[in-house]
């Protein structure tokens, strides 16, 4: 059943986290972002609303003010999944998640689909005596209320959620949420006391769902790698500009490099070839140089070279400890 007069507080949820920005936490914490949840059939349970966005909102202010994770923006999220043009079918897409948490640096991406957002109504009357009010002792000359109706409705909430790793894609944690709401009325002829309307119970609900689900992507924090910790020491790029002793080189922070960071200039002494194939199986470096970052942006990083015989496309890639030289295989 559509909910057609529902969903102010799923409204208000959205807006308000569009509007706030997401407060900072630790570089300790893992990092996360949560994709707009597939809705599905239940696309418009509620007019007016996109449903799957505004749980993913409700979602993330829950795990904001848990503080056990690191958040993207909605805004940032949506504005990459505009940028990369997806339906609302790729949501769910784990392999399309994965690719938005690299662009967007996280360690996780939490992807989900409503799988269930409905609502039953049950009613009853029976008819009355003639001057009969429920709960009030017969008087006479009360005529005209003919019957009693009773009403029960009650809405139920399911929501399913996967945590998956964006360098393997593989599933760190699957869970799902529910909620269920109910309300009860009554009246007799064409009165009625029902003062709990569809909207209290389909919100009810929903929020049952998510604290749920928030609840146990929580509990899979311990499960979630450091993924920007290991991107960030295994990055690879090239120098795109010398300009005196300062190079420029093709990798930044979206690749982990950070002002402080120490990249070793490396050049290829060695290849090693198959003696079948003549494939190139192995190849061997030397490292000749070593950058240390003062600025970075995006998808670049600039720094002052320590050594000498640096060129425009040479291979650059992170140090945890500055190398001078390497032994090479005979």
């Amino acid at each position: 059943m559509k909910f057609r007069k529902t969903g102010a507080l799923l409204i208000a949820a959205v807006f308000l986290l569009n509007m706030a920005p997401l407060p900072a936490h630790a570089d300790a914490k893992r990092r996360i972002a949560i994709m707009p949840f597939d809705s599905g059939s239940y696309a418009s349970a509620i007019a007016n609303v996109d449903l799957g966005s505004a749980i993913a909102s409700m979602l993330t202010t829950k795990l904001v003010n848990d503080g056990t994770y690191r958040l993207i923006d909605r805004q940032m999220l949506d504005s990459v999944m505009k940028e990369q043009n997806l339906s609302v079918s790729d949501r769910a897409d784990p392999a399309t998640a994965c690719k938005i948490g690299k662009i967007l640096s996280v360690d996780a991406i939490v992807v989900g689909s409503i799988t269930q957002f409905g609502q039953e109504n049950k009613s009853s009357s029976a008819s009355l005596p003639t001057g009969y009010i429920p709960g009030i002792p017969y008087v006479g000359g009360f005529g005209g209320f003919g019957s009693f109706r009773s009403s029960k409705s009650k809405t139920k909430v399911s929501i399913d959620a996967k945590v998956i790793d964006i360098n393997t894609t593989e599933i760190l944690a699957a869970m799902q949420g529910t909620g269920e709401a109910s309300r009860k009325g009554g009246g007799i002829g064409g009165f009625s006391s029902d003062t709990y309307g569809e909207s209290a119970i389909a919100d009810e609900a929903t929020i049952q769902a998510v604290d749920s689900l928030s609840g146990q992507i929580v509990t899979a924090s311990a499960k979630i790698p450091d993924n920007q910790s290991l991107i960030a020491k295994n990055v690879e790029g090239k120098i795109a500009d010398i300009t005196g002793n300062t190079a420029t080189v093709n990798v930044g922070k979206k690749s982990g490099v950070q002002v402080g960071s120490k990249l070793n200039v490396q050049r290829s002494v060695k290849k090693i070839t198959d003696p079948d194939s003549g494939k190139i199986i192995k190849e061997v470096f030397s490292t000749i140089a070593t950058i240390t970052i003062k600025e970075a942006d995006d998808t670049s990083a600039s720094g002052d070279i320590s050594g000498t015989g640096v060129k425009v496309g040479d291979s650059v890639k992170v140090s945890s400890t500055s190398v001078t030289g390497v032994v090479l295989e005979k």
